[in-house]
């Protein structure tokens, strides 16, 4: 009973990964890269235009950001939200997730 019980708590919580989203007005650039049909370029984008016009109030603001097309859209709408924390899973100690931090002494 212990171990099927076990079971079915790490069965919900990788669940629970699954079906993370990213938020767009707050995500860092590698959160960004690793959404499916966004990289550098696009990720790079979409930072840029949020920092110049504020945050996205809906995922169609996103064709707004240049080289992201409405085909885009559709294609990642279900990774994305522009509301709450993300809460997509952070790579851990990867070279793109460690680019913008400050060194320590």
């Amino acid at each position: 009973m212990k171990k099927s019980a076990l079971g079915l708590i790490t069965l919900l919580a990788f669940s629970s990964l699954a079906f993370a989203k990213t938020n767009v007005n707050t995500a860092p650039e590698s959160e960004l890269e690793a959404l499916k049909n966004i990289g550098p370029v696009k990720a790079k984008s979409i930072i840029e235009y949020r920092q110049k016009h504020g945050a996205f109030k809906s995922l169609k603001d996103l064709e707004k950001v240049p080289g992201i097309a409405a085909s885009t859209v559709a294609k990642i709408k279900d990774q994305v939200t522009v509301d709450g924390a993300s809460t997509r899973a952070k790579p851990a100690n990867s070279a793109a997730s460690s680019k913008h931090e400050v060194p320590r002494n």
